[in-house]
């Protein structure tokens, strides 16, 4: 071949094949994506006012966190079960821990059924309790991602 010509080389590029499913890799869910669905299950169980702490902390999480997290806390256990703890005001009237168990129940089929991951524990934190009604129901607002 002369000098300066370039050679003509045919390069093999490997590509996984398509009908093994060996090849498949890793799905990651971002803990603020579950904490956005702990958010929206909590919200649709009835006798919940809201998700969050209360004014002072709720103030200082505005600031550090995303409105998905907000008063969720989404952690792992060692073998890769969610570790759940969320944060709500009740409406006055209900069965606090009756509320509470529905809430429990609420992110636990929610997570499964969405994540196709178990939920180890979910923590219910009471941080109050109000007389009045949200003043909006995301569930009546906007189609909910968790009815699909």
């Amino acid at each position: 071949m002369a000098e300066g010509s370039k050679e003509n080389v045919d390069i093999k590029v490997p590509f996984p094949k398509t009908n093994n499913p060996s090849v498949m890799g890793d799905i990651k869910i971002n803990h603020s994506v579950v904490a956005n669905i702990v958010r929206l299950a909590t919200q649709q169980v009835e006798g919940v006012h809201s998700v969050g702490g209360g004014f002072v902390e709720g103030i200082a999480e505005i600031f550090s966190k995303k409105d998905s997290e907000r008063g969720v806390r989404v952690s792992e256990n060692e073998v890769g079960e969610y570790l759940i703890e969320v944060k709500v005001n009740l409406l006055l009237g209900y069965e606090l821990a009756k509320v509470g168990a529905n809430i429990q129940k609420s992110i636990a089929e929610h997570i499964l059924r969405m994540t196709m991951k178990p939920v180890d524990r979910v923590d219910v934190i009471i941080d109050g309790v109000r007389t009045d009604q949200p003043t909006t129901n995301p569930s009546e607002d906007k189609q909910s991602i968790l009815e699909a």
